[in-house]
């Protein structure tokens, strides 16, 4: 038996929430009610989501926001804007902030369960497609991500922390192209401020120093920009030495 999909509604409406909740579920979707943005953060936070439903004008924490929040977690999972505002800019900024799609109220119950879905399908199918990668080749070094090691030609590995190990992935996964600063951050950090920013550079510093045995390898601080992770082996780049380093 297929397990349910998991949806998370956040639906400030005393009458409305409970009902499309039940709705949802009496057509076999797992689904948890929050009742203002503040409380549809920590339950996506901390709970595992196939879907998300938003309201839009809702206390302490406006769905638009809240949307903002969600996709700097997670880039994937679809958003459905459920919404009695239908101006036109409205329905602009729902799919600025990251909506899959609007649904303006009222609305026909069974074309939402179709657009959900269509969402679920095509979300699934693109998790199936996007292996995620592990191993990577970096120069003269072997880098497991997911047991945090990093090996230069024949000598011991070393054993990074969880940080520096999602950091180097990020880079590895963007070899030889820009790692925006603020992905890094959001995605690693959960925040981009200040002392987030700092705290990325301290990591940076640290894997330039476990990077430098391999003359053909460097981290390249890409002005106001991000990261590049060059490796002249792989492609033939130019000297990352010339780019400069911060």
């Amino acid at each position: 038996m297929e397990k349910q999909k998991r949806i998370l509604l956040v639906e400030d409406d005393p009458n409305f929430g409970p009902m499309l909740r039940d709705f949802l579920k009496l057509n076999n979707y797992d689904v948890v009610l929050a009742t203002n943005g503040i409380d549809g953060l920590e339950k996506f936070k901390t709970g595992d989501y196939n879907l998300v439903l938003l309201d839009i004008m809702m206390p302490y924490k406006d769905g638009f926001t809240l949307a903002e929040e969600i996709r700097k977690r997670n880039q994937d999972i679809p958003i459905i804007f459920i919404t009695a505002r239908t101006m036109k800019e409205d329905i602009v900024k729902g799919y600025q902030v990251g909506a899959d799609d609007y649904v303006t109220k009222p609305f026909d119950s069974e074309v939402l369960l179709y657009k959900i879905k269509s969402l679920l399908n095509r979300s699934t199918k693109v998790t199936e497609t996007k292996k995620e990668q592990f191993k990577f080749k970096i120069g003269d070094f072997d880098f497991d991500a997911k047991l945090r090691l990093l090996k230069y030609k024949n000598e011991e590995p070393q054993k990074l922390s969880p940080k520096e190990a999602k950091l180097l992935k990020m880079l590895a996964e963007h070899k030889n192209d820009l790692m925006p600063r603020e992905k890094a951050l959001n995605k690693i950090w959960l925040d981009d401020n200040y002392f987030t920013s700092r705290s990325m550079d301290v990591y940076i510093a640290k894997l330039r120093k476990y990077l430098s045995k391999d003359p053909n390898v460097a981290i390249v601080n890409i002005h106001g920009e991000g990261f590049r992770l060059v490796d002249e082996s792989d492609n033939g780049e130019e000297s990352a030495t010339e780019e400069g380093q911060e």
